[in-house]
């Protein structure tokens, strides 16, 4: 009987893949300046035995129709514009390809020599035409290839030259340098709060992302010197954008992995309208991980997890549109000190401590989109977002074993905002932006230490509001083909500190010839502090004050010098040096080596008071990027990365900063192998990544010895440099395509060598000793995916 079973099954899958396999290849083509549409773009299918072709209708609306599975590229060319390349699209049975695509208008007129280099072919070019240097774009595709990225745009930035993981447990990252806190998200031009379970409102990262890469489009990455449009931040942005749903066919998507169980479902709401749906829902799986044995890092404790992602999409008209978008999670995970398996891998916990915490989420924003005429596009988004952490925490008596309260606290925020873009091409060679946002945040924070189990030592506690404006104006001229300029101010208003910022941008281009350029560009980017950190309590006998209040913006001056060199048509080479000069960081009043540019890679907040903007800090290094561009099945990225990174408290003394390693090293690599004539295919992936170890602050062994606590030396902060980081992962993938599907399954093997990798030390009251403990271990992460 099992026999037949088997037999019966081969022959489904041997009838579902007899045929050859076809799929729609479709999208809209677009001005990269002024998002007007384009009627009339040819689109031809490269590489094929007969032309296969089709030209926009009035809309800028394309569909191609049986186009054969696995890599295709496609051409893409229009009178009076740069023609485009899109090559290697990975076309399955079971989803539509959507490729929405901008093209730039030529610059040179019929009778001049005509640069061959064009933007629009570039394969890591922006969505923003303003982004001069240190910037590239990602697509669905780039968060799934990578071994060890596990989906998560921020996994995966890890990679790229300048960026680095402030540890394995978290997806916090550290852009040249700086603290993660530095980071801006932005979705669909709305700033968004930490996208990340169990992300803290003290941090930019968390152990899982909230965000479903099946519904994320091309967005943009960004580690200095970004343009005018971006304001709040000092290291990096994640412009992030969401696809729109299927507007023809009903899809579906189910998949089983790390992130969790997933199901999605997307496409019309009739089939009269393009009105789309685009829902995808996960529910974590850390649970079944658990049962099988195997250590994520959270000892014996099991982290509880689920979200949403959507997006609706109406076309009101030919010009205009409408969008709704959002994301939405909760998140909790209890440590308890007593079920501790000290034998385990436990990155969060510890047997002398309780540690209950409770985090939530939300992201909703509406988007108005409007095409005034060829040249002139308006944009509005307005949105609400909200976070929501609670922590208890208990002392466990290493004597008796016996719980005491030691901590309490719950912190809430809403975020109204409101945004307008407006982007006019003046023409060929010149294009203006314009853009306001405003952000009105309320807030209720609550933190205090209880000591000797009753006595609450309140450090944050506080119902308030502000608000942060924002506006900005920026111009791209092109000189020539050759030389064009981006350049533009963005000004901030603070509410809270009465701060005002006025933060100049410049970036220059210039082709040295068909394949190479040289680049500059310079920024003075302003960001206003945590908002936990204006209130920390200052206890005085005339009551509570809040010395904090008054901070002002920290400032950083970022100067980038890139190289960038096509050796051929998919291998490149870039080479970019910067300098960045960081001041009006907070730093006590009183001498000490503490100060704000170390904080941000972990999930508790900064409680230190009476703090003064008068620290400073500089970060300065070289970056190195081999990349080959996917290609006959094969691809591979070397990113080097050697730098310094060092600050000033207010005892005046330079020392490294927190996440100084001084050199990063990844080596990525990647082959499909074709099994069959039917579209399926297996891919390895593999990637080692090296670093110089962190500087760590010692512990003072006497004092934690009589404070029965973890006391540190903060005299010699970040004095203690820890062995090198080193890991090695590994993927393998299986892509088989059926008549109307496709099936994924893969195996993440991620720290492949099992190396220990310090964490951190901490002091153990029971056995009064210092103890360090080790980054995640040997990590098998398996996935399975349907798309339909």
């Amino acid at each position: 009987m099992r026999t037949k079973i088997f037999t019966f099954i081969l022959m489904l899958l041997y009838t579902a893949t007899s045929a050859q396999s076809t799929q729609t290849v479709k999208g809209r083509i677009t001005d990269d300046a002024s998002k007007s549409v384009l009627p009339g773009v040819n689109v031809i299918l490269l590489n094929a035995t007969t032309v296969v072709g089709t030209v926009t209708d009035v809309n800028g609306y394309f569909k191609l129709t049986k186009i054969p599975v696995g890599r295709q590229s496609f051409k893409i060319s229009y009178l009076g514009y740069e023609d485009q390349v899109i090559s290697n699209v990975l076309v399955t049975t079971g989803k539509e390809v959507e490729l929405n695509v901008n093209l730039v208008e030529k610059v040179n007129k019929i009778n001049e020599v005509e640069i061959v280099y064009k933007r629009s072919s570039d394969k890591i070019s922006t969505n923003n035409e303003m982004s001069t240097v240190s910037s590239r774009s990602f697509n669905l595709e780039d968060t799934k290839k990578y071994a060890g990225a596990l989906g998560d745009p921020s996994r995966m930035a890890a990679n790229f030259a300048g960026v680095s993981g402030a540890n394995d447990s978290r997806n916090d990252i550290v852009v040249r340098g700086n603290s993660p806190e530095g980071m801006l998200w932005q979705m669909e031009g709305l700033n968004i709060p930490n996208p990340n379970h169990f992300g803290a409102l003290s941090s930019t990262g968390g152990p899982v992302s909230m965000l479903n890469n099946n519904n994320l489009d091309k967005s943009d990455f960004m580690t200095g010197a970004f343009p005018a449009q971006y304001g709040n931040a000092t290291a990096g942005v994640f412009d992030l954008k969401l696809r729109n749903g299927n507007t023809d066919k009903s899809e579906f998507v189910g998949q089983i992995g790390f992130n969790g169980f997933e199901f999605g479902a997307e496409g019309p709401f009739s089939k009269k309208s393009k009105a789309s749906y685009l829902v995808n829902y996960r529910y974590s799986t850390l649970g079944v991980f658990k049962a099988m044995g195997i250590n994520f890092g959270t000892g014996s404790a099991i982290p509880d997890y689920q979200d949403v992602n959507y997006k609706v999409f109406i076309p009101l008209n030919a010009k205009s549109k409408l969008s709704i978008f959002g994301i939405a999670g909760n998140s909790k995970v209890n440590f308890l000190g007593n079920e501790v398996d000290t034998t385990q891998t436990d990155l969060y916990g510890s047997e002398n401590t309780n540690t209950k915490v409770k985090y939530a989420t939300s992201i909703t924003g509406v988007t108005f989109d409007h095409q005034l005429n060829s040249k002139i596009n308006i944009k509005i988004t307005a949105g609400l977002t909200t976070t929501a952490e609670q922590f208890n925490g208990d002392s466990i008596s290493y004597i008796t074993r016996e719980e005491f309260p030691s901590g309490e606290s719950k912190l809430t925020t809403n975020k109204w905002s409101a945004n307008a873009i407006v982007s006019y091409k003046i023409n060929a060679k010149n294009t203006l932006q314009f853009g306001m946002m405003n952000d009105l945040l309320q807030f209720d924070l609550y933190n205090a230490r209880i000591v000797n189990g009753n006595i609450k030592n309140v450090r944050v506690d506080i119902e308030d509001e502000n608000y942060l404006m924002q506006a900005y104006a920026q111009w791209k001229h092109r000189f020539t083909q050759k030389l064009s300029i981006n350049t533009g101010i963005h000004n901030q208003y603070h509410s809270l500190s009465k701060a005002t910022s006025v933060e100049p941008r410049v970036g220059l281009k210039y082709l040295v010839d068909a394949r190479s350029s040289l680049s500059f560009a310079y920024g003075l980017h302003a960001q206003a502090q945590n908002i936990y950190s204006y209130y920390v309590i200052t206890p005085t006998p005339n009551g509570i004050v809040y010395t904090n209040k008054d901070l002002d913006f920290t400032y950083s001056n970022h100067y980038v010098l890139a190289y960038d060199l096509s050796i051929t048509e998919y291998t490149r080479i870039k080479v970019e040096s910067y300098y960045q000069s960081l001041y009006n960081i907070p730093v006590t009043q009183n001498s000490s080596s503490f100060s704000a540019a170390n904080i941000g890679s972990d999930f508790a907040p900064s409680n230190v008071d009476s703090l003064v903007n008068n620290g400073n800090a500089t970060n300065i290094g070289v970056e190195l990027t081999l990349e080959r561009f996917f290609n006959k099945g094969f691809y591979y990225l070397l990113t080097t990365s050697v730098f310094d990174s060092k600050y000033k408290g207010s005892d005046g003394i330079e020392r490294n900063t927190a996440f100084n390693t001084n050199y990063v090293v990844n080596a990525l690599l990647g082959k499909e192998f074709k099994l069959g004539t039917k579209g399926d295919v297996l891919t390895l992936n593999l990637k080692v990544t090296q670093s110089g170890g962190r500087y760590l602050t010692p512990i003072d062994f006497a004092a934690s010895s009589i404070a029965k606590e973890a006391v540190y030396d903060n005299d010699r902060a970040y004095s203690e440099r820890q062995d090198p980081y080193f890991r090695t992962d590994f993927k393998f993938s299986y892509r088989k395509e059926m008549k109307k599907s496709t099936m994924e399954f893969a195996v993440d093997f991620q720290n492949l060598t099992n190396n220990k990798n310090v964490f951190r030390q901490s002091y153990n009251p029971e056995t009064n000793s210092i103890v360090t403990e080790y980054q995640q271990g040997f990590f098998p992460v398996p996935m399975f995916r349907m798309t339909f």
